[in-house]
C-alpha cells in the first residue's frame, strides 16, 4: 500500500491534510516526528496504519486493557447501538442498571452508586461536587499528581505547565508531596472541612510507586480529621495493577472511587465514579443536582458492562499481574545489561510500567526507536523522562517477546549514540 491507500474514505494524504487545516497544528507537527502515520484498524494488541504496518500496541493511555475490539464487547455494543444507542433520559433504562450492577459486584465492598460519565477529568468532577455538597471545600491532592484538564480536575493536576493558563482555577486547593503522610497530616489538621484526592500509584508523574501501606495511612488520617477521600483509579483500576483496584492492595475503600481507561473496553469512551451511600446522598436526594445528557448512554453501558464481563470470565487481572511480572523483570534486565547509564529506574506494577531515562531527550529518543521496530508506548503527562509501557492483558507470548527484542534492540542503538 502507500500514500494512496484509504483511511475510511479518504486518503492518508488526505487524513493528514484535514488534521493540518482543522485541528492542532501541534498535533500535526507532534504527528510527523512519527512518520506521520495514520490508523487504520486495530485488533487484540496490534494497530495497522493505512500504509499496511502493524504496530504492537502499548500505549493508548491505558484504554486498551482487553485489547481492540475484543469480539464481546465489540457484538454488545452492536446489539446495543440497533436497539437504542441513546435513551429519552425521561424513562428508566435497564442497561444502565446492568452496567451498575456489574460494576459495583467486582467493587471494593460498600461502594454501591455508580454516577457514569464520558471521561475521567468528568468523574473528577462528579467527586468534586459530592465532597463540596458535604462541605468539604478545601481540596488536597498530591505534587505531580493528574486528574483531568477541565477547570475543577485541572485544579488537582497540580503541573503548573498545564495550570497557568487558564488561572484561577477553583480556590482552596493545596498540593503535599506524594508518599508523604506526615505533610497530609498537617494539611488535614488545618480543619474538618477537607476532601483528599489521590491515585494508589501515580501514572502520569511516571509511575511512581508509594510507600508500602501509604493508601491505608491516608484513609486513617482522613478518617481521623473527617475527610473526604476520593480514590482516583481512572487508570490503576479494573486490574492494570494486577489486582482489581488499588484500593484492593491495602483494603481501603473510599468515599468514591473514580474509574475511566479500561472501562471503555476500547470501543466506546465511559467512566465511572462509585461512591458509598452515605457519600453519594446528595444525588440521591436530587436527581437534577448533577447531570449529563450521555451519562449512562445505552451504548457506553453495553460496553462497560461487557468490559466487566470480559475481565472477569477470561481473568485478566491474574494474567496481567502474571504478565506484568514477567516484563517488569524482562525490562530490567535489558536496561541494565543494555544502557545503565542512560535508564535510571525500570518501576511499576502488573501492566503499569514506567521506564525513566536520565533525561526527558533521551525517553523521546526511546519513543522514536520503539516506533521504528513497530511497538507503540506513551509519554508521561507530568513527567518527560519517563517511558511507560501499558499492554493490553490479552497481550500474548509472542508478543511479550516482540516487547522486549525491540527493547533490547532500540536501547542499544540508543548506548551507542549516547
Amino acid at each position: 500500500m502507500n500514500a494512496s491507500a484509504k483511511a475510511g474514505d479518504i486518503s492518508t494524504d488526505e487524513a493528514i491534510a484535514l488534521h493540518r487545516a482543522h485541528l492542532s497544528k501541534g498535533r500535526s507537527q507532534l504527528a510527523a516526528m512519527f512518520g506521520s502515520l495514520v490508523e487504520h484498524s486495530a485488533s487484540g494488541a496490534r494497530v495497522t496504519t493505512t500504509d499496511g504496518q502493524e504496530f504492537l500496541n502499548c500505549g493508548g493511555y491505558g484504554v486498551f486493557f482487553t485489547g481492540a475490539g475484543h469480539p464481546h464487547i465489540v457484538t454488545a455494543v452492536q446489539q446495543q447501538a440497533e436497539k437504542q444507542a441513546l435513551s429519552t433520559r425521561l424513562f428508566l433504562d435497564p442497561v444502565v442498571g446492568l452496567a451498575a450492577q456489574a460494576l459495583t459486584s467486582v467493587a471494593p465492598a460498600g461502594l454501591d452508586r455508580v454516577h457514569f460519565s464520558g471521561s475521567g477529568t468528568e468523574a473528577t468532577e462528579t467527586a468534586i461536587k459530592l465532597a463540596r455538597a458535604h462541605g468539604k471545600r478545601r481540596l488536597i491532592s498530591m505534587e505531580n499528581g493528574y486528574h483531568g484538564k477541565t477547570v475543577g480536575a485541572l485544579s488537582l493536576t497540580a503541573k503548573s505547565f498545564y495550570q497557568d493558563p487558564f488561572r484561577p482555577l477553583l480556590p482552596a486547593v493545596e498540593h503535599v508531596p506524594f508518599g508523604d503522610t506526615a505533610a497530609l497530616a498537617a494539611a488535614l489538621a488545618e480543619g474538618d472541612d477537607a476532601c483528599v484526592v489521590l491515585e494508589p500509584v501515580q501514572s502520569e508523574a511516571g509511575v511512581i510507586m508509594p510507600p508500602p501501606g501509604y493508601l491505608k495511612e491516608v484513609a486513617a488520617l482522613c478518617r481521623e480529621h473527617n475527610a473526604f477521600l476520593v480514590v482516583d483509579e481512572v487508570m490503576t483500576g479494573l486490574g492494570r495493577l494486577g489486582a482489581w483496584w488499588g484500593c484492593d492492595l491495602e483494603q481501603v475503600r473510599p468515599d468514591v472511587l473514580l474509574i475511566g481507561k479500561a472501562l471503555s473496553g476500547g470501543v466506546v469512551p465511559v467512566s465511572a465514579a462509585l461512591a458509598t451511600p452515605e457519600a453519594f446522598a446528595p444525588f440521591d436526594a436530587d436527581p437534577f443536582l448533577h447531570t449529563s445528557t450521555y451519562s449512562g448512554a445505552p451504548i457506553a453501558m453495553a460496553a462497560a458492562r461487557a468490559t466487566v464481563e470480559v475481565i472477569r470470565d477470561e481473568q485478566l487481572v491474574d494474567r496481567a499481574a502474571e504478565t506484568g511480572a514477567r516484563l517488569l523483570d524482562g525490562l530490567r534486565a535489558i536496561a541494565a545489561d543494555r544502557a545503565p547509564h542512560l535508564v535510571r529506574e525500570v518501576r511499576g506494577a502488573g501492566l503499569l510500567i514506567g521506564i525513566e531515562l536520565v533525561d526527558a531527550s533521551q525517553a523521546g529518543e526511546l519513543l522514536l526507536e520503539l516506533v521504528d521496530r513497530h511497538v507503540v508506548v506513551n509519554h508521561s503527562l507530568n513527567a518527560h523522562p519517563v517511558v511507560r509501557v501499558t499492554p493490553p492483558a490479552v497481550i500474548s507470548p509472542d508478543e511479550e517477546t516482540q516487547l522486549l527484542e525491540a527493547m533490547d534492540d532500540a536501547l542499544a542503538a540508543m548506548a551507542k549514540r549516547f
